[in-house]
């Protein structure tokens, strides 16, 4: 059953990372490029960076988590495994976003300060 576990669980956080990483891919590079202030150039390579980078930790984290599990003998038991480690992957990818986007709000404040003085 811990071969179906793993196989499930990755298919669904392999999915689930891949499609937030292209939106948040797609849909960030504006805030990217308006703190670059135009920059396309920096900031389609800081946007692949960052993809980059959240793909590595996605995928990364779900590799560690496998190798912490119990044994699974049955099929509630596969499921309550995969929901439970599948809910704590999708709050850490969202807290990592709010973390990004408050980042992302602060920097642009004090750029939007600094811009006002000159």
């Amino acid at each position: 059953m811990n071969t179906i576990a793993y196989i499930l669980y990755f298919l669904i956080t392999y999915f689930i990372t891949v499609h937030t990483g292209l939106s948040f891919y797609r849909n960030g590079r504006i805030y990217i490029l308006n703190l670059l202030e135009g920059n396309e150039v920096l900031t389609d390579y800081i946007n692949k960076l960052l993809l980059i980078g959240y793909y590595l930790l996605n995928l990364g984290y779900v590799a560690l988590t496998m190798s912490e599990w119990e044994r699974i003998d049955m099929v509630r038991d596969l499921i309550t495994m995969i929901a439970s480690k599948t809910g704590t992957i999708m709050l850490l990818l969202a807290y990592i976003h709010f973390v990004n986007m408050a980042v992302i709000l602060i920097t642009g404040r004090k750029q939007h300060k600094a811009n006002q003085k000159l």
